[in-house]
């Protein structure tokens, strides 16, 4: 009986993931769980996160200075191809197709033989509302 208890709690975790168009925490997932009136352990949310992520179903991105990470649904591991920003201030996290990457990439690869995990790469600094500058689209064709 335990097994099918934890088969519903993983399909709720799951559901509101593929709902959620953002990057989450655990915590933002206890909490929208706990507006539903869903009550799940803390420690049964990770344990699924975890699990979800072993197998692919979702992407974990680690956010440094003791932030934790966040999670987020991939559709056939489709956020494992790019870099994302991540903005110090707000805490955004934005996904970076460039084809200027791509070249750095290509550099990295041939030059020094070095294989980048782009999906697990992230780049620090400021978005451009907390810079005040104009919002940039994040897939880029040029770089000059």
């Amino acid at each position: 009986m335990k097994q099918e208890y934890s088969t519903k709690q993983r399909s709720v975790i799951l559901e509101l993931l593929k709902s959620t168009s953002t990057h989450v925490t655990a915590t933002d997932i206890l909490r929208q769980l706990d507006s539903l009136g869903i009550k799940i352990s803390t420690a049964t949310v990770y344990r699924t996160l975890d699990k979800l992520e072993s197998e692919g179903i979702l992407k974990k991105m680690t956010l440094g200075d003791g932030l934790g990470a966040c999670y987020q649904y991939t559709k056939n591991g489709e956020c494992s191809q790019h870099f994302h920003l991540k903005c110090v201030e707000c805490g955004e996290l934005i996904h970076l197709s460039c084809e200027f990457l791509a070249e750095m990439e290509e550099h990295i690869l041939k030059e020094h033989s070095f294989v980048i995990s782009a999906g697990r790469t992230v780049i620090y600094g400021k978005c451009a509302k907390c810079t005040g500058r104009e919002e940039k689209d994040s897939i880029c064709h040029s770089h000059n």
